[in-house]
């Protein structure tokens, strides 16, 4: 097994997800530590043309793998496409995103060539001579520091928004297309069709910007508000477990302990009081703002700025304000 690195650019819509460049930094990181290389393996309907995202990044060489078998994410396939690039390549480290796909692909394809897996982890290194990740558990209260043993793959997931991006560095990698050989007949499952959400928002685990509210909405259609708001920012609309339940947000919108876990640059609470589930979802955005007319609600000690005030007041004004600035 070799110090080099594999990244797996994961495609949704024809399109590179940007939690690709992020990985191609952690893998940098890796990389100056074991002296080894980093390449990537694109696979989905237009991997080629999205493959030139990664060129000029320092990436080595950069698999392409798009034919009729991958057109759809199917489990067997794609982990059949990674588990044979790793073991042609000799790869010592696997990189993926933290993601539906991302997950589910990286436990299949792990298994495959009998390595090791790290998930979801948020921060990457290389200390005494050995790689070293940290992973939140306890719902982020702590941190865990986990190094390999042994020489077997390692396998590890990254969430998205974590790790800055890749910058450019001039070094273009060379892109080679290559067949999936997938067996059609041994695909038991495959993902036909992936619905978005609605105004066609960034998923909540990788938008920068997330404008959420929570039960003092009152209402579905009150979340308009929110949703205008975060359409300035090109940013996604969230919600507290108390909102859904309530029936005014979509469960893929909820933050939190049950929910999904974000790191936005910015994350705008509406209306939340701020319980400790919905704080293990959000505690590690860069910029919290809480609006809330409850001036001793648990969010205020949270977030780095305060408006004591009716959301229903703010949030418009916010959003004029901030039209005339842009």
């Amino acid at each position: 097994m070799t110090g080099d690195i594999l990244v797996f650019g994961e495609i949704r819509d024809g399109e590179l997800k940007k939690v690709a460049k992020e990985l191609v930094h952690g893998a940098m990181t890796i990389a100056a530590g074991t002296g080894g290389s980093v390449d990537a393996l694109i696979t989905g309907t237009g991997a080629e043309g999205e493959a030139a995202k990664l060129a000029g990044l320092g990436v080595r060489k950069i698999s392409v793998v798009d034919d009729e078998a991958t057109a759809n994410y199917s489990p067997e396939g794609y982990a059949t496409v990674l588990a044979d690039l790793v073991k042609e390549g000799d790869y010592g480290y696997v990189l993926l995103g933290a993601t539906a796909m991302g997950r589910d692909l990286g436990a299949r394809s792990v298994a495959k060539v009998d390595g090791v897996m790290f998930s979801d982890c948020v921060e990457l290194g290389f200390e005494n001579g050995t790689v070293m990740v940290r992973r939140p558990v306890y719902s982020g209260k702590l941190y865990l520091e986990i190094t390999p043993v042994g020489g077997r793959p390692v396998f590890i997931t990254v969430r998205p928004n974590n790790l800055p991006p890749a910058e450019a560095s001039g070094d273009g990698g060379e892109v080679a297309a290559r067949p999936s050989g997938i067996d059609l007949a041994a695909i038991r499952a495959i993902a036909t069709e992936i619905v978005p959400l609605a105004g066609g928002r960034p998923d909540v685990t990788e938008a920068d910007v997330i404008i959420s509210g929570g039960r003092a909405m009152k209402d579905a259609a009150n979340f308009k508000l929110l949703e205008d708001l975060a359409d300035l920012f090109g940013g996604a609309v969230g919600a507290s477990r108390a909102a859904v339940d309530a029936g005014f947000a979509e469960q893929p919108l909820q933050v939190g302990q049950t929910g999904k876990v974000v790191n936005p640059k910015l994350y705008i609470a509406c209306g939340i009081s701020g319980a400790i589930q919905h704080l293990a979802g959000m505690r590690t955005s860069k910029v919290i703002v809480a609006i809330n007319k409850d001036a001793n609600a648990p969010i205020f000690e949270k977030a780095h700025y305060g408006i004591v005030g009716d959301l229903f007041d703010v949030v418009p004004v916010l959003t004029e304000e901030i039209k005339k600035i842009l």
